[in-house]
């Protein structure tokens, strides 16, 4: 009777083993999916228009996919800075969200791609047909050594002036295309009692934005780039020019400007309080979804001083984290995100356009079709301060010199700053 009792349990004991040999595998990111494991969306979208495209895209995702429990992971903080340190976190403790929200460019393929965290995409972009329904340009911002690894899902204009429309005509200002002509349409603006440029950094990478666009318009997209690759010294004559062009312009902010962020600053241009702010497109976003204001009647825009013609790209992407247990869930995920009806169901509302180059452009308002056909001639160039033209050890540092530079306006010990942060990109 003992030696049947022994052999039950024996057996018991194999088919244990043998059961979890299959649950190891179903988990290890081979293509197989834990149906119970939930799909977290993880980014930084909380705010007006992000969140609403964000929303709209998990909604239609839920229709498409309705046996695929999703959770909205978001966490909230200006340019991803809270989501950015618990994503560090999990990841680093083996715990990577499903799919999560990062910046085509350095911050990708220098940061989680060389880290090892990513599965390639490749075989999706070739199943998805994808390869050319997404610009060349966009696809060797997320791809490294031969392999791609995301999904752009918009781009973003980082080097835009957003301009009161009133406020310029009241006081007689044409739109600036030259730094000399934004001077003296500051200079006007100023005596007539309205703070000229909006600024909030009470979080340093919105002054680090109008830092990288007086550098795109002062260089040139080829010496721009030339920066990050080390052909260019930060110590050139030329950045000197951009950071003395640069401690000009700050002369005309506003005084409460490290109080603020930039929905503050936003705000002001919308009031009428200032008449110009330097930010990205998802100002537009704010505009129209968080204060009704019309596009072209209440706010217009213009490219940053002599930038015509270039386009300084933010792409959020999505990819596939190794070793997260519902890969397949991941990649119908990033199929809907990818496609044209999911761009064309988040980007109106983000604010920004598609990565797509054949989206519905009746979809978009007039900045966005107008900015559609230029995403498509423009010079594309990185954004240094959202992590797409270098590592992110040195936008760190840029980052805190850009804040005492803001105070202090030391334009030599800000190149030297620049200098010695430029040993985090050999």
């Amino acid at each position: 009777m003992k030696v049947k009792k022994l052999k039950f349990i024996s057996l018991l004991l194999v088919l244990a083993m043998v059961l979890a040999a299959c649950n190891s595998d179903s988990s290890s990111g081979d293509g197989n999916s834990d149906k119970d494991a939930k799909l977290d969306i993880f980014s930084w979208w909380t705010g007006a228009g992000e969140e609403d495209g964000l929303n709209a895209l998990i909604e239609l995702f839920k229709e498409k996919h309705p046996d695929v429990e999703v959770e909205n992971a978001a966490v909230a903080g200006g340019a991803g800075t809270n989501a950015k340190a618990v994503l560090a976190s999990r990841m680093q403790g083996d715990d990577p969200p499903a799919t999560f929200q990062v910046h085509g460019g350095a911050e990708l393929n220098e940061g989680w791609v060389a880290a090892g965290k990513m599965e390639p995409l490749n075989d999706l972009y070739e199943e998805e047909g994808w390869e050319d329904k997404f610009p060349k340009d966009l696809i060797d911002m997320v791809s490294k050594d031969g392999n791609i690894y995301s999904v752009p899902v918009n781009i973003h204009r980082g080097n835009v002036i957003w301009y009161n429309t009133k406020v310029f005509e009241e006081n007689g200002i044409e739109v600036p295309t030259t730094f000399d002509e934004w001077f003296a349409a500051a200079d006007k603006l100023k005596e007539a009692g309205v703070t000229p440029l909006a600024l909030g950094d009470k979080e340093p990478w919105t002054a680090t934005q109008v830092f990288e666009t007086t550098l795109l318009g002062t260089l040139g997209t080829e010496d721009y780039n030339k920066l990050f690759t080390g052909e260019l010294s930060f110590t050139d004559a030329k950045v000197k020019e951009a950071a003395e062009t640069f401690k000009k312009m700050l002369s005309y902010i506003n005084e409460d400007h490290s109080s603020r962020n930039w929905q503050d600053a936003s705000q002001l241009v919308a009031e009428g309080e200032a008449a110009m702010n330097v930010m990205g497109d998802w100002a537009k976003g704010y505009f129209v979804n968080d204060l009704n204001l019309k596009v072209k009647e209440d706010f217009g825009w213009t490219e940053t001083p002599e930038t015509e013609g270039e386009f300084m790209v933010i792409t959020d992407t999505f990819g596939l984290p190794k070793g997260v247990s519902n890969p397949d869930d991941v990649k119908k995920f990033l199929s809907v995100l990818g496609s044209v009806e999911g761009q064309d169901v988040f980007n109106p509302l983000k604010g920004s356009i598609p990565a797509r180059t054949d989206a519905d452009v009746s979809k978009y308002d007039a900045y966005g079709k107008e900015t559609i056909e230029e995403f498509k001639q423009a010079s594309l160039v990185p954004s240094l301060a959202h992590g797409s033209a270098a590592p992110e050890g040195f936008l760190t540092k840029v980052n805190q010199a850009v804040n005492i530079f803001v105070t202090q306006k030391d334009v030599d010990q800000f190149i030297d700053s620049l200098d010695q942060a430029s040993s985090e990109l050999k």
